[in-house]
């Protein structure tokens, strides 16, 4: 991306340049578009689930954003002459049903024959200008939480390999299925300084993305970040991710202090994952208080410091 010409449009307010969820183009003094796009390959063995897990996991950006989605297209990658085109159907209904819960019109698409089955959306949503929530304005003194607990790239390696206790793996598949939605409305009325959603590169990754471009340091507290049921049990038999160790290698310089493999599902890739929203105290406490009164699963993981040597550091 470095190499491509910047845009100069002045109606672009959130572009490439901070690597943020979604891009946002005004369209009047009160209308923003925000536009994203994923694609992932299966996680499960289930077509409609797999659709479902997908869409939702495409339709989380506009909601780090502030956003609310309001169309969204198909993009399918599809083996025609090894799969049926039931299969195909089945990813699109369970996409469709994620869109639907979502409130977001299904208005096309585009299919391509591959050899490998992929999956997503295009995602168009609104925002009130004046309301968007970027990752690169954390505040020191604000307090980190985190919308869902952490580990659906362990439970998949071990769904993939058909070694995950079924228990672990239908956690896993309600996380993945859960649109952040609630988490996002709660995060505009309390007023968010900044979010992010936590998915490929991980709780570390990601965290490191906002303290950079917000030129702070994030301190994590691990005893507090919520991992999904059997997971270190999953760590124990080796199964982890190829993409959790290259995050770990990437992102080691970044953190004070040793890494050890009890901080690997902090590096965890994570699929569908929920919001990591940054605010003040009292804003904090606010959305603790009424995630907890919507079934909305919120935990206090850290907090945001002035920038040190690093830009996260592991309490």
């Amino acid at each position: 991306m470095r190499g491509l010409e910047r845009v100069a449009d002045p109606a672009l307010l959130v572009g490439m340049e901070t690597a943020d969820d979604a891009g946002v183009y005004r369209l009047g003094e009160r209308l923003a578009l925000v536009e994203t796009t994923d694609i992932i390959t299966p996680l499960v063995d289930d077509p409609f689930i797999f659709g479902r897990i997908a869409a939702t996991n495409a339709l989380s950006d506009v909601y780090a954003m502030g956003g609310r989605p309001v169309t969204a297209m198909n993009l399918a990658f599809f083996p025609a002459c090894a799969l049926p085109l039931t299969v195909l159907a089945e990813i699109l209904a369970g996409g469709q049903a994620a869109m639907r819960e979502a409130g977001a019109c299904l208005v096309g698409g585009h299919t391509v024959e591959d050899d490998e089955l992929k999956y997503g959306l295009a995602v168009t949503g609104t925002i009130d200008p004046d309301r968007i929530v970027r990752n690169s304005t954390a505040r020191p003194g604000d307090l980190l939480i985190l919308t869902k607990p952490l580990g659906t790239g362990i439970v998949t390696t071990a769904i993939k390999a058909d070694l995950a206790p079924a228990d672990v793996a239908a956690e896993a598949v309600r996380w993945m299925t859960t649109l952040n939605a609630v988490a996002a409305e709660i995060m505009l009325e309390c007023g968010a300084s900044a979010a992010t959603d936590v998915t490929g590169f991980g709780l570390i990754g990601h965290a490191a993305g906002m303290a950079d471009e917000a030129g702070v340091t994030i301190r994590l507290e691990r005893r507090r970040v919520a991992v999904m049921a059997g997971v270190g049990a999953l760590i124990a038999d080796g199964l982890v991710p190829a993409g959790c160790y290259r995050n770990r290698d990437y992102y080691a310089p970044f953190v004070a202090g040793a890494l050890t493999d009890a901080l690997l599902p902090l590096f965890d890739p994570q699929t569908s994952g929920g919001l990591l929203i940054s605010l003040n105290p009292a804003a904090a406490e606010r959305f603790l208080s009424i995630a907890a009164e919507r079934c909305c699963f919120a935990v206090a993981i850290g907090d945001v410091l002035s920038r040190g040597e690093h830009p996260i550091v592991i309490a």
